[in-house]
């Protein structure tokens, strides 16, 4: 994918803090480099891939049920030169997460980036466990499956929320606290596993961010709870759309990792004062 190329640092400087950012990290410097997005094939997942795409990198799809969207995000990709693979792989099934990651093999032979973005809980019909098996289980399945593809100097990105990172010492709605609480407790599992990934120099980062407008867990919890995404926006005064936070994972993944391995994008004032 050809990338932003202008020679311009002057540009890059005329451009917002945020968007200069991007401007700088998004010039090709991932060329030759290649990650999985988990998720991917529509909503946050899909932009996300899309920037790495555009940044040079060799960009695996994830998909479950909707190949058709996952494949169009493919060849939109292709359609600026970029390269992409298509994986469908159900992340509560093992046996397709191994299949995924030895297509990934075949195809790029490893992983520069692990980007740990599908995530659920509020889907009618997968079982009670569905949150736990999906949040926890999968999350810790996926890296475990995942490892032998990367190497030292690659990293592993999880994205969460603010009502699931912080959720024990703030509340949610009672219609995300599964959710919530086994998003923490996957993010918890993970962490435990950064002493041995520094050995491996694999680097770890939680990207955390609040509501984000367009989702489908958006989505749902305004159906069940009408005027939640509204009175949350309300009160903070912003909510990021799912390209912003996309642009803020990428940003997190292609920057320094802090001390607390921890990136919280947006408000987090109230969470932290409960």
């Amino acid at each position: 994918m050809r990338g932003l190329a202008l020679d311009d640092e002057a540009l890059s400087s005329r451009l917002p803090p945020w968007l200069g950012s991007l401007f700088r990290m998004s010039a090709n410097n991932l060329a030759g480099k290649s990650v999985f997005v988990s998720g991917s094939s529509r909503g946050i997942g899909a932009a996300t891939v899309k920037l790495f795409a555009e940044a040079g990198a060799k960009v695996a799809i994830n998909y479950r049920d909707k190949e058709v969207r996952a494949q169009k995000v493919a060849e939109e990709i292709r359609a600026r030169g970029g390269e992409a693979i298509v994986l469908k792989a159900d992340l509560t099934d093992h046996q397709t997460v191994s299949e995924a990651r030895d297509a990934i093999k075949d195809a790029y032979g490893q992983l520069d980036f692990l980007v740990l973005n599908a995530s659920g809980g509020m889907e009618v019909g997968k079982g009670e466990d569905y949150a736990t098996r999906l949040n926890v289980d999968a999350q810790v399945n996926l890296v475990e499956t995942m490892l032998p593809l990367l190497h030292d100097g690659s990293r592993i990105v999880f994205v969460t929320s603010h009502q699931a990172h912080f959720i024990h010492q703030a509340p949610t709605m009672p219609e995300y606290l599964p959710v919530a609480l086994s998003k923490r407790a996957g993010e918890d599992a993970l962490r435990a596993k950064i002493p041995g990934l520094k050995e491996k120099g694999i680097e770890f980062v939680v990207v955390s961010g609040d509501m984000i407008e367009g989702t489908v867990t958006a989505t749902l919890l305004d159906r069940v709870n009408p005027g939640a995404i509204e009175s949350r926006k309300a009160a903070v005064g912003k909510l990021y759309n799912v390209e912003e936070f996309a642009e803020e994972i990428f940003k997190a993944a292609n920057s320094p990792v802090p001390a607390n391995n921890t990136v919280l994008i947006g408000d987090t004032e109230w969470f932290e004062n409960q």
